[in-house]
């Protein structure tokens, strides 16, 4: 059959996408309709349902131990300490009932999502590191999120994978003694860094790859003793740094304006797409055959709208988390298994429809908490021959009403807009929230009795007693921003040990406004198309940096003549 591209009105945010002959073709073959929301829509809609940083005290609804929980404590879901929800203490078949074919199937998945119990917070292999969420292997680590073995590291968040320690980082891979790192990957006494590989002992760093001993530093390679790309001598280097860095907060303000400045000068290529044929999209690499892709790494073939997709990954549309040899999956949120469908939190396994948070299961449907099961709809259990008739039955019926082929509605998430991650990559307010038909939580007014205000913190980390993590620190935010600002925030002992070994500068944000400020240094998960700025060069491109950024952005060959 020959497809044509058409053209539709997204059914949410009412502006124009394409559906192109490639997504026809792929969504024939897993037998679903076309979409009737752009890909931002559909991007923000799984992300609804992903809570990873936002976190309450209550007591669990099994054995009523105070619990640390991604669901607060007045939420409607019942809510299982992670060690009990694992256990053989309850049964999830007890929660299941018969599909209703009188009602509508997100009212009954909604009726069983509400009546199951949920993990507090989502942990694996973990050894002295309960303030985490999303997290598997990690040991002596604190308030992290999104991340993979680590050890001895805190505030970090969101595709983190083997780390040592380290604080503050977001995506980043084989680190160790690193400060605020932004998309970089095998480095080493690296402070803010972005875009680096295989760098050590420097500080503010932007796309540079094996260097090391160099400050202030853009777009440089295998290089050494630079500040602010001046080249030095090893004894230059170290008389001109003394001017720059002794653990002043002032001296590295002014150090970070004229980084900022040099970023502005040094030209961009226009994706980080590396080791990669025929892809679009940004920081991609070892890939092919990848169009609309984000943060996709290690052997991803035939995928398209996808974030964070990992690990020989192929086969897919439309994920937000994919790893681990996921194969032939659509519409998905943190997933690994072979054919995965409308579904969100699915841990191995294949033939999944609509299901959430169930592990190693196969041929399931509108199911939520099971464990190495099959052919189950709605938690109850079916002979083979029973499931394959009843899902027909369903699915037909689904098609009839047009309730089949889109992602869980945001309206059934557990969680509000603003406590879950799509408030990271598309920030709104509370009217914009409500407007759109998301659900907004009010943050808790918190009324700490601050010890320290911002302005009295010490300029130089040489100053600041060991006792300081007895204070309680004002955020220069003071709660007023719209990044989940706590106001106020304390030390941890081995935090101000690490900032005192390293002649770091107290921060003046909570952990979380860091977060959002990591988060403003990446380009939107976007594409923009645009002609390479180096005069004379005809190539075009599409490029996450929009036509009105200030950056200068260059074709790969223009930024290879003048990088490499």
């Amino acid at each position: 059959m020959e497809y044509k591209s058409q053209n539709v009105i997204c059914q949410s945010c009412k502006t124009q996408f394409t559906i192109e002959p490639e997504d026809f073709k792929f969504y024939e073959k897993i037998k679903v309709p076309p979409p009737t929301f752009c890909s931002d829509c559909r991007m923000i809609r799984r992300m609804t349902w992903r809570n990873e940083r936002t976190w309450y005290h209550k007591k669990c609804d099994a054995t009523g131990k105070m619990i640390i929980s991604m669901y607060p404590p007045d939420t409607v879901y019942k809510v299982y300490a992670e060690d009990y929800w694992k256990s053989d203490a309850w049964d999830p078949f007890d929660y299941g009932h018969q599909y209703d074919f009188s009602e509508n199937f997100f009212k009954q998945f909604d009726l069983l999502l509400k009546r199951v119990p949920h993990p507090n917070l989502i942990q694996k292999n973990n050894i002295n590191s309960d303030y985490s969420n999303h997290t598997l292997n990690l040991k002596n680590c604190y308030f992290c999120a999104g991340s993979d073995t680590a050890e001895d590291s805190a505030y970090f968040f969101g595709a983190i994978i083997r780390v040592k320690n380290s604080f503050d980082l977001h995506q980043s891979i084989d680190c160790e003694f690193c400060y605020e790192l932004v998309d970089t990957v095998k480095s080493s006494r690296l402070f803010w860094g972005q875009n680096c590989e295989s760098c050590f002992d420097s500080i503010l760093l932007y796309d540079c790859r094996n260097c090391s001993s160099c400050f202030g530093c853009v777009g440089l390679r295998n290089k050494s003793y630079c500040i602010f790309n001046k080249q030095y001598s090893k004894i230059k280097y170290k008389e001109e740094m003394l001017k720059y860095w002794d653990g002043s907060y002032k001296r590295f303000l002014e150090a970070k304006r004229k980084f900022e400045e040099l970023k502005l000068k040094i030209p961009r290529k226009y994706a980080m797409i590396t080791k990669s044929v025929n892809v679009l999209g940004d920081d991609v690499s070892e890939s092919r055959n990848c169009k609309q892709c984000f943060n996709v790494k290690n052997n991803i073939e035939n995928c398209k709208y996808c974030y964070r997709v990992h690990d020989n990954s192929k086969d897919g549309f439309d994920a937000f988390i994919a790893w681990n040899n996921a194969e032939l999956f659509y519409e998905v949120t943190s997933i690994s298994g072979h054919n995965i469908i409308f579904s969100a939190f699915i841990w191995g396994g294949f033939n999944v429809l609509y299901s959430y948070n169930c592990f190693d299961c196969n041929n399931i449907f509108g199911c939520v908490g099971l464990r190495n099961k099959s052919y189950c709809i709605l938690n109850r259990q079916y002979t083979k021959e029973e499931y394959e008739k009843l899902l027909s039955q369903i699915i037909k019926l689904m098609q009839e009403r047009r309730e089949y082929g889109e992602f869980f509605p945001s309206n059934i998430s557990p969680f509000c807009y603003n406590e879950s991650i799509a408030q990271d990559y598309f920030p709104k307010n509370k009217n914009e929230v409500l407007e759109q038909n998301f659900r907004w939580r009010d943050p808790k007014v918190k009324n700490y009795d601050i010890t320290v205000s911002v302005n009295d913190i010490s300029d130089n980390i040489s100053d600041v007693l060991d006792t300081f993590v007895e204070e309680i620190i004002e955020c220069e935010h003071k709660g007023e921003c719209n990044e989940q600002c706590a106001s106020a925030f304390r030390l941890t002992i081995s935090e101000l040990q690490f900032y005192k070994m390293m002649d770091i500068p107290l921060p003046r944000l909570c952990p979380f406004c860091r977060h959002f400020s990591r988060l403003k240094l990446k380009n939107p998960i976007k594409l923009w198309h645009r002609k390479c700025m180096k005069p004379n060069c005809p190539n075009e491109f599409e490029t996450s940096y929009a036509p009105d950024r200030p950056e200068i952005v260059y074709c790969e060959r223009c930024y290879q003549q003048e990088i490499y």
